[in-house]
């Protein structure tokens, strides 16, 4: 990497915490997960840069959900049955005012779940006006936190799509954040702001990026690990927290 990549991805991050000071209330969550040996992991590199992100604003309004630790099961599908896409029918509401006070949370997993986290999420996706997904590239693709999340978020998009209705999300603007060692992050970056744009939100060009350490896609070697996350720290760490 060179002293120019390491000054655009400064300035990126300086853009990021720029446009993010507009915000009154912002959702951070962070889906890549990580442990290896020493005590609580270690926390992965798109998750210690959400961090880094709130502690810069020191903004009081940032909330950060740690997605892995949840207990969210997987989607159930029913957006495709013989009885047609029942994803997000009224039925489906989480009755609790305290886990769905918007009433807006319908999904039949939370129902079919009675310890299903995933109203934690929607609680404060819902309030803020906000959100940034964090997260990492594992061969090709998004992780499978952040992918298991998005496919039990589909109501979201049922409800003004098929089922006619109002779309909850209009008012929230949307990034995404996504850290990556050697391959296909800018596909993957381009293919989730179009998911994003499906669910509803308006999704913000300037808070949407990715850092891919190596342009080398058969880069495997342990070295190059190291040296990731050596680099990472270099561009996105304040002094004190390399």
């Amino acid at each position: 990497m060179t002293l120019n990549d390491e000054q655009h991805y400064k300035n990126i991050l300086g853009n990021t915490l720029q446009v993010l000071k507009k915000y009154k209330k912002i959702l951070f969550l962070t889906t890549s997960n990580r442990w290896h040996g020493e005590e609580g992991g270690e926390k992965p590199k798109s998750t210690v840069l959400a961090y880094e992100i709130a502690k810069r604003l020191k903004n009081s309004n940032i909330s950060i959900i740690e997605v892995p630790p949840l207990k969210i099961y997987p989607c159930e599908g029913n957006v495709s049955t013989k009885k047609g896409n029942i994803c997000g029918v009224f039925d489906a509401k989480k009755k609790d005012p305290l886990k769905n006070p918007s009433g807006h949370h319908r999904c039949w997993a939370s129902i079919n779940n009675k310890d299903d986290e995933l109203w934690k999420i929607s609680k404060e996706l819902l309030g803020s006006d906000c959100v940034i997904f964090f997260g990492s590239v594992r061969w090709g693709q998004m992780n499978s936190e952040y992918q298991k999340l998005i496919e039990r978020l589909t109501w979201i998009e049922n409800r003004h799509t098929t089922l006619k209705e109002e779309n909850i999300v209009q008012n929230i603007d949307a990034g995404i954040i996504i850290v990556s060692q050697n391959w296909n992050s800018k596909q993957v970056l381009d293919t989730q702001k179009k998911v994003l744009e499906f669910f509803g939100f308006n999704v913000a060009d300037d808070l949407c990026w990715n850092w891919q350490y190596s342009k080398d896609d058969t880069d495997e070697s342990k070295e190059s690990y190291i040296d990731a996350a050596n680099q990472f720290a270099k561009i996105f760490l304040e002094d004190d927290e390399k």
